[in-house]
């Protein structure tokens, strides 16, 4: 069991339709799953964690770009091709899996998204210590991305 699947059971599934729901957009509850995979994939076991996914920016000629997430100032825009370059056909594929919908469409929703959950996981400017459980952040990061909506 993953652990958006843990996270829905122990806050129930309409929890998670009304935190979706308070998101806002068209897809509420797909921008919530949305979130919660890409919280699952940054928090697997074995993973590098947030660390590892800036450092696939840094490789992919995007670091500046992920940097601008993590700092206190304006997040740049990031395209979906651009997106799909660092993490991969195969991990959008996945992603695009896990949500039920086309790899295009997941990976314009992870250009979307990604900078704004990266900026809520760093408010310091620091990324968390490694070990850190980033599924316990998940409510906090759903309701800071509430409150910008």
């Amino acid at each position: 069991m993953g652990l958006f699947d843990s996270v829905l059971g122990a806050v129930g599934g309409q929890l998670a339709g009304q935190l979706g729901g308070m998101l806002g957009g068209g897809n509420n509850n797909g921008t919530a799953a949305l979130i919660g995979v890409v919280m699952n994939l940054l928090n697997q076991p074995g993973s590098e964690g947030l660390g590892g996914l800036l450092q696939k920016f840094q490789q992919g000629g995007l670091g500046e770009v992920a940097a601008s997430w993590v700092s206190s100032g304006q997040n740049l825009p990031i395209s979906a091709d651009q997106l799909q370059g660092v993490l991969g056909s195969d991990l959008v594929g996945q992603i695009a899996g896990q949500l039920g919908i086309e790899p295009g469409a997941a990976a314009g929703q992870l250009a979307q998204w990604l900078p704004q959950v990266v900026d809520t996981l760093t408010p310091d400017g620091q990324a968390p210590s490694a070990g850190t459980d980033l599924g316990a952040l998940l409510p906090q990061v759903l309701g800071s991305l509430m409150s910008r909506g």
